[in-house]
């Protein structure tokens, strides 16, 4: 991103710093419901490749089934996120963060079901082993901050892996993912701007 995390903005579900590619995969939530947890996953495409617009056709319905022999196995699926973040710490959104992304699938967290409806989903290009960059914690960390303040139902308290709400069924965004360094870092900036 190369900028403070100030610079960042949503203005109507759209992060003004984010490259934006609409997808279809997507719905308006249900009635009253707005976004009160933040989801971390992580995806390669295919798996352990990174840099291409595998991920962006696959969440776009465009993706060439014959171009690789692992997207046979994801030929009938149909999903998204709200948005990605690269290797490079690019940000990329395929839906308004006040529209329902197709992240979750079967989840359940804090005893209420269908985590989409009450959701966001952010993919991290990446694997459950291979560490994520710096570039990857800078821009999450940034995210995170704007949609707290743009979202008050969110809160720090309410941030979770896919694991965490698909267990047994999901492992992103696996081991490789330092939680608590993003955790600390999210804390330590707000921290140093409250400083006198």
């Amino acid at each position: 991103m190369g900028k403070g995390d100030a610079t960042l903005q949503i203005k109507s579900g759209w992060l003004t710093a984010a490259r934006t590619v609409r997808t279809e995969n997507c719905e308006p939530r249900p009635v009253g419901i707005v976004p009160q947890l933040l989801v971390i996953h992580n995806i390669s495409l295919p798996p352990g490749q990174f840099g291409d617009s595998s991920i962006e056709r696959f969440f776009t319905n465009t993706l060439d089934w014959d171009e690789h022999p692992f997207f046979a196995e994801i030929r009938d699926v149909k999903v998204s996120a709200h948005l990605l973040i690269r290797r490079d710490g690019e940000l990329v959104q395929f839906v308004s963060f006040d529209d329902r992304a197709w992240h979750a699938g079967l989840s359940c967290y804090g005893g209420r079901e269908n985590c989409n409806d009450f959701s966001i989903g952010i993919e991290l290009e990446g694997t459950d082993s291979l560490p994520y960059t710096n570039a990857q914690y800078h821009a999450l960390r940034a995210v995170t901050r704007a949609l707290l303040q743009t979202y008050p139902s969110m809160s720090r308290d309410h941030i979770a892996g896919h694991s965490d709400i698909a267990p047994g069924r999901k492992t992103d965004p696996g081991p490789a993912f330092d939680w608590s360094r993003y955790l600390q870092d999210l804390e330590s900036p707000a921290q140093k701007e409250s400083a006198p």
